[in-house]
């Protein structure tokens, strides 16, 4: 094929086929130039682990471990691999419905680019003409697109970066010059934006079949390269991601699973299901209660579990939008019978449109500060001395009593029942409510005091809707080195909040089983407020966490109302002010 002009589509966080404007303009354009389009997605070795991509268990991988910095875990766990896995064969389906194809390969993003345009160069059966791919924001992504483009430019090869569509307002419309203008107040950001909030950009369409220039011949495409060979199942593709992250126990004394609890998040990866679920919540009626809902800790449907689509591209911000608006409107006569429907924006509408807004506020702060993002010291760059770890603890404590906290608190065995439910929640299901996170974030930066990028990453390694600026700036938040006004003055309660948001118990007993047998709720918030007695009868005496919590707060309630005791955690008023979000 020596009159072949190939186009290399990179994908990375982009994994839709629908408002896909680099598909959309390879749909359209009469005059892009290019014969066929390769999609290549690469699982990326410095994200997470590829080991089990070789067959041979006695062959050693070229690449570290991927794990994180400061914690030791792995940067990518088994429940996002598993969902990424989802999302990556749907995507491959969803391509080949549309007359193209999707090459899947294992190694560093660049030395993958820089391999394939020599290898496609050498054997000469076809050309390549150009790499496209889309922006992302964060210190590897941007090394990867300098590697990529360096490839590139070794190559004789165009390089195309794209904007990242995938968010409420596009970067081509904000008011802002430069970066450096973004406020560090997200109200103030809000404020600025606000009459663009409801007027995204219009939804592209999904390409129609043959519309896409065709695949180019599978034999005309370099091989992945040794030692790793790439799966041709989604059950073997799972299996090879999960491999080596079962070889390791994640913690030392994992909990069991509790005896007939439902995971809050049982949903499958990819397009397909997105759209799916975005439709469920409007004709359900789910979308017009999640103002008043979205605190919720158990159940499918109290918040909407569109976050893990949105953090992987497979749903973009202004498909939500545009839903919501044909529902508001009363466009879309599938939505008819619900209520509401065409009396325009509601309080639950208007909500998700917050958090929309406030996703895309993290990612622009992740652009405005870059490395500073994983600094113990934060936005703010200060106060470093006040964290501890068991490379530094504090003065009267010790290295491995700094170590002893940490490992309760990912075993979830704290003694703080809010605390320790959502904290084994996270590690069964990958999953935990917006709630449940702010509280775990102000517990262990706040009380314990603990480094808290030991929590960032312990998130980045277990959940499954993990979103690089979400999560990083929200830990910076509730940890008071991020862009928090109040920054150490907003202290969550972890009791008070149980009280106000779990007033029964129930959330906690479904995931620390042990508390079942009690019926006090502030028994099951703090169980070491049980009597010695009680604690025989229930099967609760001898267990550390409860004779030994890392925390205890004096905190009552009686028929007149709260009355907080004096604690450290009683100050600032624990409802986060409604920022610290955009998950969930």
């Amino acid at each position: 094929m020596p009159d072949s002009n190939v186009l290399i589509y990179l994908l990375r966080r982009d994994l839709r086929v629908s408002d896909n404007p680099i598909l959309h303009s390879l749909a359209t354009s009469k005059n892009h130039g290019f014969t066929h389009v390769l999609p290549l997605y690469v699982f990326s070795a410095q994200q997470l682990e590829v080991k089990g991509f070789i067959p041979d268990s006695n062959t050693r991988s070229p690449y570290r471990e991927a794990r994180s910095k400061v914690g030791g875990f792995w940067r990518t766990g088994p429940h996002r691999v598993s969902f990424l896995a989802e999302c990556i064969w749907d995507l491959k389906e969803g391509l080949e419905k549309a007359g193209s194809g999707l090459c899947v390969r294992v190694g560093m993003v660049g030395d993958v680019v820089d391999d394939m345009l020599r290898k496609i160069d050498a054997k000469g059966e076809i050309k390549v003409g150009g790499v496209w791919m889309v922006e992302e924001e964060g210190v590897e992504e941007k090394q990867e697109e300098n590697q990529v483009k360096k490839a590139c430019r070794d190559a004789d090869v165009e390089f195309k970066i794209w904007t990242d569509e995938k968010y409420l307002i596009d970067d081509r419309d904000l008011p802002l010059t430069n970066i450096d203008e973004l406020s560090d107040i997200f109200t103030s950001y809000r404020k600025t934006v606000e009459p663009l909030r409801d007027h995204p950009r219009e939804v592209l369409p999904t390409p129609s079949k043959g519309a896409l220039p065709p695949f180019p011949p599978k034999d005309s495409i370099p091989a992945q390269r040794s030692p790793f060979i790439i799966p041709d199942t989604l059950d073997n593709l799972q299996s090879s991601l999960l491999k080596p992250l079962s070889a390791h126990d994640l913690v030392q004394n994992p909990p069991s699973y509790p005896e007939s609890t439902k995971s809050a998040h049982p949903f499958l990866g990819g397009e397909t299901q997105a759209q799916d679920r975005l439709n469920y919540l409007i004709t359900s009626g789910n979308i017009t209660t999640y103002h008043s809902t979205r605190n919720g800790l158990l159940g499918h449907d109290f918040s909407t579990k569109l976050s893990a689509y949105l953090a992987l591209g497979c749903l973009t911000a202004r498909q939500i939008h545009s839903s919501l608006l044909s529902f508001e409107d009363g466009t879309n006569p599938s939505y008819s019978s619900v209520s509401g429907f065409g009396a325009g924006q509601n309080d639950g509408t208007k909500s998700i449109r917050f958090e929309l807004l406030w996703r895309d506020y993290m990612r622009l702060c992740t652009r405005k500060f870059g490395p500073k993002l994983f600094r113990l010291s934060g936005f703010k760059a200060e106060g470093e001395e006040r964290w501890n770890s068991p490379s530094r603890p504090s003065p009267g404590s010790s290295a491995a009593e700094v170590k002893s906290q940490i490992e309760r608190f990912l075993n979830g065995t704290t003694g703080m029942g809010l605390i320790d439910a959502s904290l084994r929640e996270m590690y069964h299901t990958g999953y935990t409510s917006n709630r449940a996170r702010q509280n775990v974030a102000s517990f262990l930066a706040k009380h314990l005091k603990i480094d808290w990028r030991i929590g960032a990453e312990w998130y980045e390694c277990m959940l499954v809707d993990y979103d690089l600026s979400s999560n990083w700036g929200n830990w910076q938040y509730l940890a008071g080195v991020g862009n928090d006004p109040r920054g150490e003055a907003r202290i969550f309660n972890p009791v008070k909040q149980a009280f106000d948001y779990d007033p029964n118990g129930d959330y906690v007993k479904a995931w620390v089983p042990e508390l079942r047998e009690l019926s006090e709720p502030a028994e099951v918030f703090q169980a070491w407020t049980v009597r010695e007695e009680r604690r025989k009868e229930v099967g609760l005496a001898g267990l550390d966490w409860v004779e030994s919590p890392l925390l205890k707060i004096n905190f009552t309630i009686n028929r007149r109302g709260r009355h907080p005791g004096r604690s450290r955690g009683d100050r600032g008023n624990g409802h986060g002010g409604g920022h610290g979000r955009g998950g969930g």
